[in-house]
């Protein structure tokens, strides 16, 4: 496990600390106007492990994101720290786990959780290739943090343009900078506005280096697609939303070759974390929000035409901690040697069929709680996960779209279509799974391997001594949008 070795004994857990200033600048490349590799960071919200044609998907197109993996590297063991938004975009842009970096809820302002965000001591991804000269742009789903403290232009990034939390969270205001420009808002247009805006910003520093972090809204319910796209799939619309997004990352490509960028480029496909309703966990158990495979395994895709070798696939195990360290070391940034971080450096993973995994062990959170340990091909649910929800098709949605507030088609997913495996052994505690010869977590083996349960629980426990008691969110009054603005 890549912990931070802490003093005490409460806190003697077998870990490492990894100092980015050790990392020399051999792997920085150079650009036209001499700087080092621009990185490209493209993170889907909910898009589910099967969700893509190059993940087995027979019904949704993702043309553009097939090719990407055919010319880079996908992963099939990659994992996110919780099955929900904003702890995997807090562990993206600090290569911290959630208990780490302190965002373990989802700041919500229609629920009164307004007080939750980025602390100030955290030192972003935006912030390292800031402060290293880079030009940084955050555009789409922020979800760290909704008050003037946590905006993005707070932390690391010289612009921003989206909406601060989900889609379905109201108010649904459209922010640039620290601006509202467009409440409410219409939902359908957003993948091709953020679109635009990336490649706005790509050729506005083509001739310096730069990273891109961006977010997007889809496929998050509410769904919505363009005029271009809305009602083209014949999957239906959540297909329609697949291909919009696929369409988006086959524009950004195409800009970085003809700028002429392709060479010097790191672009890194992933999600957030499992799907909802509508979506496809390819095969494996739950979805979001639960910590089986659907909820926490993800698609992730890396390209860098002359760095990775061209239809890689990597069946070893690794995480959201590692994007971090991984991308500071590629652009030659150094990195404060007593910041403690918990991701490894993956390139290794992502250019050699000979790399392993540089992980003992991986962990997931269910909340304030850790709640599963991965070791090699095992899997323990220390905590017992989730069931399926109990919703009928009848449920209506209490974030649906209403046509005042929240802009986007009325005919959403419904309960029936829910993206995973329901069958297998029920739920309970300390449940071990061999995901080897069992990806889908159908038969508990904990009684036959007694002693990779107690091995996993050990390391378990050793971990858990690091995490604090995290106090639920004091719920404030209600966000109240201001006025629209003028058109």
């Amino acid at each position: 496990m890549n912990l931070a070795r802490e003093s005490g004994a409460a806190m003697a857990a077998v870990v490492l600390a990894v100092g980015l200033s050790l990392f020399g600048t051999e792997a920085a490349q150079e650009s036209k106007a001499g700087g080092r590799a621009n990185v490209i960071i493209i993170l889907a919200d909910d898009l589910g492990y099967g969700d893509l044609g190059c993940y087995g998907n027979p019904a949704f197109e993702s043309p553009h994101l097939d090719r990407m993996a055919k010319e880079g590297v996908r992963f099939t063991q990659f994992y996110v720290p919780v099955p929900y938004c904003a702890p995997s975009r807090a562990t993206l842009l600090t290569g911290r786990y959630p208990f780490r970096n302190g965002i373990v809820f989802n700041p919500a302002p229609d629920s009164g959780i307004n007080d939750v965000g980025i602390a100030d001591e955290e030192l972003t991804l935006g912030e390292a290739f800031q402060q290293a000269g880079y030009a940084t742009s955050c555009i789409g789903k922020w979800h760290l943090g909704h008050k003037p403290q946590f905006y993005p232009r707070r932390h690391g990034f010289d612009e921003y343009y989206g909406i601060l939390y989900s889609n379905d969270m109201r108010p649904v205001q459209l922010i640039e900078n620290e601006k509202v420009i467009e409440y409410p808002v219409v939902q359908a247009t957003l993948t091709k506005r953020y679109t635009e805006r990336a490649l706005q910003f790509i050729e506005r520093h083509q001739n310096e280096s730069f990273l891109l972090y961006l977010p997007h809204a889809m496929p998050h319910k509410p769904l919505a697609a363009s005029e271009d796209f809305y009602k083209t799939s014949p999957a239906g619309l959540y297909g329609d939303v697949i291909a919009e997004l696929d369409w988006s990352v086959g524009q950004i490509l195409a800009k970085l070759k003809e700028l002429g960028l392709e060479q010097n480029t790191l672009v890194i496909f992933a999600s957030d974390n499992g799907p909802w309703y509508g979506g496809s966990t390819g095969g494996l158990r739950g979805m979001k929000s639960r910590t089986w495979e659907g909820g926490v395994r993800v698609p992730m895709i890396a390209r860098w035409p002359g760095r990775i070798p061209p239809g890689r696939v990597c069946d070893e195990a690794a995480g959201m901690i590692d994007l971090f360290p991984t991308v500071l070391k590629l652009a030659g940034i150094s990195f404060p040697a007593d910041h403690i971080i918990d991701g490894k450096d993956i390139w290794p993973l992502m250019i050699s069929d000979e790399a392993k995994s540089p992980h003992q062990a991986l962990v997931a959170m269910q909340g304030p709680n850790l709640a599963i340990i991965r070791g090699g091909q095992w899997k323990l649910h220390v905590r017992s996960p989730d069931g399926v929800p109990q919703r009928g098709d009848d449920w209506v949605d209490p974030r649906g779209p209403d046509g005042v507030t929240i802009l986007a088609p009325y005919e959403q997913a419904r309960p029936s279509q829910y993206p995973g495996v329901t069958g297998g052994d029920g739920p309970e505690p300390m449940m071990l799974f061999n995901l080897k010869t069992d990806p889908a977590e159908q038969h508990n083996v904990a009684r036959k391997h007694p002693d990779v349960v107690q091995r996993l629980k050990a390391r378990f426990d050793q971990i858990n001594t690091l995490v604090p008691e995290f106090r639920r969110p004091k719920r404030t009054p209600l966000q109240k949008p201001g006025p629209r603005p003028k058109r």
